[in-house]
């Protein structure tokens, strides 16, 4: 699959939460956790789950951090 996005972090899923429509994937990158949020059915239909390798993809052109 070919991608245009700039920043994609490489890591494996610490945590698969499904909401009503909305599921929160985790995604360790390294001892720093990222959370995406995709729709339940995306999740059943890429058939995620904890301990899975995954990259989270940010398609923007400019990408903030904030740090506690």
């Amino acid at each position: 699959m070919k991608l245009s996005a700039r920043n994609v972090l490489k890591g494996r899923i610490v945590e698969v939460k499904k909401g009503m429509t909305t599921a929160h994937v985790r995604i360790d990158i390294g001892g720093a956790v990222v959370t995406a949020s995709i729709t339940n059915e995306a999740v059943d239909e890429l058939g995620l789950a904890v301990g899975q390798p995954a990259a989270a993809v940010v398609k923007a052109s400019d990408v903030m951090v904030a740090i506690d």
